[in-house]
């Protein structure tokens, strides 16, 4: 009966719970049953049933020993489901502060019962009909003895979260979303801390200026021709109010002249300006008359004219200003794969996108860069890679500390050399990478870097741009705040090369290192004093390249395709003739199109939120490449007589035309495919004009009379073939061999009767063939008996007329 009775209890207790969870919000604790997914799972669909929750404002978005004790946070709640939700409320809750670097991102991934420092749920509305939204506005502070608060009394970082509770119709009560964001807290407001400072951190910034790849494709260097774009939209990223704009006037708004004080120069002596030149060298050609192709698939097709040349002037101008003021590194090329590059290993592709860079930044800039310092966009380097680095003269390489295994807190590893052929080693400075990946979120276009392990990988979509800055902002300054600072900490910060932060963003993250640089917390490092000769020698450490930088890689089909188009061009260019006279070079013709096969191994946009773009672009622009060397090999060719060569004699010479239509000389070789009995003499190499022609005069011998089919092509030195091979039929009017044996034996003949002729007259006999001719038709002399003279024969005929007179 006891049992009984206590069963009914039970089931009693659960009614008033959910009955007081349904008509009183401000109560209701949801259940593992009803709580939506953790943040790590990247189950949209099932959080974005009902509600859609967004942060507007975190006011102050870092706190400070002169910010107000209360923290307000507005935002919105959205129906976007298909049916009514009613009894809408929200609440403001904490999890415990950040003690390690890796939780910047994993304490964003906890379930919602871990961010158990909660305030009042307060009501948003009774009814959110569908599409229909609501503001919110909740304000905590940061601690307080009689009221519900924050609890925060010392610096830190705290993870925060926003719920949202309601009951969707024909369902019950459950939280419908929730939004997560860090709280740098540097100093608590009207407090002195008692202990003493911590040691400042010295600070390395890198600043990136870079963009996707945006020249069109496959069309060959030309002196008056304009360059042709993809697309247009760098103008409106370099123009006010863009992505590029802003980033460059973040800088500018630092510069000491402008009197914000000595911070500024602090901040300016540890930034670095890290700069894309293929971004450099487009907008220097934007600064001219420059065309936008209307289809990819066709970059010497229909164009017009692109509108960016006024921006892509000013911005050129205006970071010509700031680059002199400041350390400025190049970027290797368009953000190349250097783990493709490894694998491919050719050294021309391996200049342009390693060795060229500075050179070409310093060329626009009117600076001198600083060298020997190598940026992988990716963050980390495969020991190929790193092998092509070092070769390449890089002594430094900024990565992530993921790419290497055991870290530490060392700020700087040694990851290849020195050996006994090449003494110089290879050091890695090394940055967060959970700051780096918070950076990498801020802005319109988030992405997770390929060095983020995969235990703290989660979808973006559902965070607001305001909640990935609080993020970034909390990561950047975890350094200065964390709890068991070592003496001698220092902080590397790296955003990502293709950073999609705003302009409002990238100075509230510009503003927060100047904030370390004001209190003290923090001193700048240059990168020049972290990429210097150290002594002692940085710990040696293997690398190790997380696996989802393999799979953000560009991928095998594409550099096998990069590869099987470097020898055609390299063939190529051994062809062509150097004029003196002409500016226009065999190696500026090709660049190009050499500048496009490092193009085509981009990481642009492999870690977005479409990476099948990147895989198309890359694709295209390759096909690109090869189609425009076929028409260049195409270009040089033999022309087609027509007819039927007659020849005169067997040693009769065969003339042919050689054509060149590209717009510089080239050397070619003349390939002769010819059947038996037809001996043609190599004709050596022949330059051929610009867009011009030239007759060939080969020397050929036949030995019969007969029709015969010759082939004829154009190839490189290599062999590599020019155009398509022509057939020539050729007829000779030569009896060949049998004439010659003829000839022969006739020759013989006679020689041999006209010596028995002279041999028998030398004897003195009668030659034997005479005997067939009538005796009128003998010679005056016979062989053998009494044979009269001719003198004597007279005689006698004289003396025979005599007679008959008588």
């Amino acid at each position: 009966m006891s049992r009984v009775i206590g069963r009914a209890a039970a089931w009693a207790l659960l009614v008033v719970l959910v009955t007081c969870a349904a008509v009183a919000p401000g109560l209701a604790v949801p259940t593992e049953a009803t709580a939506a997914p953790s943040h790590t799972q990247s189950s949209q669909q099932t959080r974005s049933q009902f509600l859609r929750l967004s942060i507007d404002t975190v006011t102050p978005s870092i706190v400070t020993t002169g910010s107000e004790r209360t923290v307000t946070v507005t935002g919105s709640v959205r129906n976007i489901g298909d049916r009514v939700v009613e009894d809408v409320a929200v609440r403001l809750q904490r999890a415990a502060g950040v003690t390690e670097s890796s939780e910047l991102r994993s304490s964003l991934t906890l379930d919602q019962s871990s961010f158990d420092t909660v305030g009042l749920f307060e009501t948003l509305t009774d009814r959110l009909d569908r599409g229909q939204s609501e503001n919110f506005s909740l304000s905590l502070p940061l601690d307080s003895e009689t009221d519900y608060s924050l609890g925060i009394t010392e610096p830190g970082v705290y993870p925060l979260l926003v719920n949202v509770n309601g009951t969707p119709a024909y369902g019950g009560a459950a939280r419908l979303d929730d939004a997560r964001f860090l709280l740098p807290v540097t100093g608590v407001p009207g407090e002195r801390p008692d202990a003493a400072p911590a040691p400042p951190v010295a600070t390395t910034l890198l600043w990136p200026l870079a963009a996707p790849p945006s020249l069109a494709a496959g069309v060959p260097g030309s002196l008056t021709d304009p360059v042709r774009l993809l697309r247009d939209d760098l103008a409106d990223s370099l123009a006010d109010g863009g992505r590029l704009d802003g980033l460059l006037a973040a800088i500018e708004a630092t510069d000491p002249a402008r009197s914000r004080g000595a911070w500024d120069r602090q901040l300016r002596d540890s930034t670095c300006l890290a700069i894309d030149p293929d971004l450099l060298a487009t907008v220097e050609a934007m600064t001219t008359r420059y065309l936008v192709v209307d289809d990819a698939g066709e970059p010497d097709g229909a164009a017009t004219e692109g509108t960016g040349t006024p921006a892509a002037t000013e911005w050129l101008e205006r970071l010509r200003t700031v680059a002199g003021q400041m350390c400025v590194v190049a970027l290797p090329r368009a953000q190349a794969d250097l783990s493709a590059l490894a694998t491919i290993d050719d050294p021309t592709l391996t200049s342009i996108a390693l060795n060229e860079p500075a050179d070409v930044v310093d060329r626009i800039l009117g600076i001198t860069s600083q060298r020997g310092t190598t940026w992988p966009d990716s963050g980390t380097l495969t020991p190929a890679a790193a092998d092509l680095v070092r070769g390449a003269g890089a002594t430094t390489s900024l990565l992530a500390s993921t790419a290497v295994d055991t870290p530490g807190e060392a700020p700087i590893a040694r990851i290849a050399g020195p050996t006994p052929d090449d003494p110089e080693p290879l050091d890695a400075v090394l940055f967060d990478p959970a700051v780096g990946a918070a950076l990498a979120a801020v802005g319109s276009d988030p992405q997770t870097p390929s060095y983020v392990p995969s235990s703290v990988r989660y979808d973006l979509a559902s965070d607001s741009e305001t909640a990935r800055l609080q993020d970034a902002l909390g990561a950047v300054l975890w350094s200065s705040v964390r709890p068991d600072a070592p003496d001698g900490r220092s902080a590397v910060i790296a955003p990502p090369q293709l950073w999609s932060a705003g302009p409002d963003e990238a100075s509230a993250i510009l503003n927060s290192v100047t904030g370390l640089f004001r209190s003290g917390a923090a001193t700048p490092r240059p990168l020049a004093d972290l990429t210097r000769t150290q002594d002692p020698a940085p710990p040696p450490r293997a690398l190790s390249a997380p696996e989802q930088s393999v799979s953000d890689g560009v991928p095998e089909h594409v550099r096998a395709a990069v590869a099987d188009q470097l020898p055609r061009i390299d063939s190529l260019g051994a062809s062509l003739v150097t004029d003196p006279s002409s500016p226009l070079t065999p190696t500026l013709f090709l660049a190009p199109l050499r500048g496009d096969l490092v193009r085509s191994l981009t990481l642009a946009q492999r870690r977005g939120d479409d990476p099948s773009r990147a895989e198309t672009a890359a694709t295209t622009r390759v096909n690109e490449v090869a189609t425009t060397v076929d028409a260049l090999y195409n270009s040089v060719s033999v022309v087609s007589p027509g007819g039927v060569y007659t020849l005169a004699s067997e040693q009769s010479p065969l003339l042919l035309v050689a054509r060149n239509d590209l717009p510089i000389g080239v050397t070619v070789r003349l390939d002769v495919q010819a059947p038996d009995g037809v001996d043609i003499t190599d004709v050596g190499a022949t330059a051929l004009p610009p867009r011009g022609s030239r007759t060939l005069t080969v020397p050929a011998r036949i030995d019969d009379s007969r029709k015969l089919v010759v082939q004829f092509a154009l190839t490189s030195d290599e062999g590599r073939r020019f155009g398509e091979p022509i057939s020539v039929t050729v007829r000779s009017n030569a009896y060949g061999q049998a004439l010659a044996i003829v000839t022969a034996c006739a020759g013989a003949l006679l020689l041999f009767l006209a010596g028995r002729r002279l041999w028998h007259r030398f004897r003195g006999q009668p030659d034997p063939a005479d005997d067939a001719l009538a005796p009128d038709e003998r010679p005056g002399y016979e062989d053998g008996e009494g044979v009269t003279s001719d003198r004597e024969r007279d005689g006698d005929e004289r003396q025979d007329e005599g007679r008959g007179r008588t």
